[in-house]
């Protein structure tokens, strides 16, 4: 069992800390907290990709959950929806991590920087959109339109990751007519249910850092609770604005990997 202790000095340990709170507290507002994490985890002298992304879910669980349980006290979501979404999401992020040991994630970046530039296009033309909860589908139809944002995601999050949160709160408030604070609210139990996932296909592998994820967790615990209530108190519009700011990173950080891949 490797710790990821070995050779770290304390700066980098600190600024590990500090980017797993910062993270969390992204991650319970919008999702998107892998942004900061996953490069203050490339830091760690010696690590891998597969540990950085196997140890970034490990933190990443920690943090959802703590906003997970903070939502669910506050908001109230309807488990009805939210559950079974998480379950078909976690699924699908076990078969992405399987597809992501063989596939490299270059040759989907290009698609997630046009999905992300149509998703900030659309919350920013449409100032309205997520304001007040106006479910668009009823009965069975509502539950099917659910499982199957849940299974893409978290298909999605298994195999490349970066933005999983932003997605997830975006189909919940467009293609289901949920307000950004319920959306938000939902969008963190699937999401504790994609890391899962993840982490069932990555713990047999070793590819955990336990000491680095342990620390990153408890940095995450303390980031998802106030960030979930930090949500809670400001309402929809103000997760609306961190959204937008979030996806606008997502696209430039996405936008400059393909730039890099591509053309430099």
């Amino acid at each position: 069992m490797i710790s990821g202790f070995e050779s770290i000095q304390l700066t980098t340990l600190i600024l590990i800390v500090v980017a797993g709170f910062a993270a969390g507290w992204v991650d319970a507002v919008v999702g998107g907290g892998g942004l900061i994490q996953l490069p203050a985890l490339l830091l760690v002298p010696g690590i891998t990709p597969v540990q950085a992304l196997a140890t970034n879910k490990m933190g990443s669980i920690f943090g959802t959950s703590t906003s997970a349980v903070t939502f669910y006290g506050r908001v109230k979501p309807d488990l009805w929806t939210a559950v079974p979404m998480a379950l078909i999401a976690l699924g699908g992020s076990f078969g992405g991590a399987i597809l992501a040991a063989s596939l490299p994630s270059s040759v989907f970046k290009p698609i997630i920087v046009a999905a992300l530039v149509a998703v900030a296009l659309f919350t920013a033309l449409k100032p309205n959109v997520g304001d007040i909860t106006l479910l668009r589908h009823n009965g069975h139809r509502h539950y099917v339109v659910a499982c199957l944002i849940g299974g893409a995601i978290g298909f999605y999050d298994g195999l490349i990751g970066p933005g999983t949160g932003s997605f997830l709160v975006i189909a919940l408030v467009s293609a289901m007519g949920y307000a950004f604070l319920e959306a938000s609210a939902k969008a963190k139990i699937v999401n504790m249910a994609t890391n899962a996932g993840a982490l069932l296909f990555f713990l047999p592998h070793g590819s955990i850092l336990w000491g680095v994820g342990l620390v990153l967790g408890v940095a995450n615990m303390a980031g998802g609770y106030l960030g979930a209530r930090a949500a809670v108190k400001q309402g929809s519009g103000f997760i609306r604005v961190v959204f937008l700011l979030v996806v606008g990173a997502l696209i430039l950080k996405l936008g400059y990997d393909v730039w890099q891949e591509n053309f430099a």
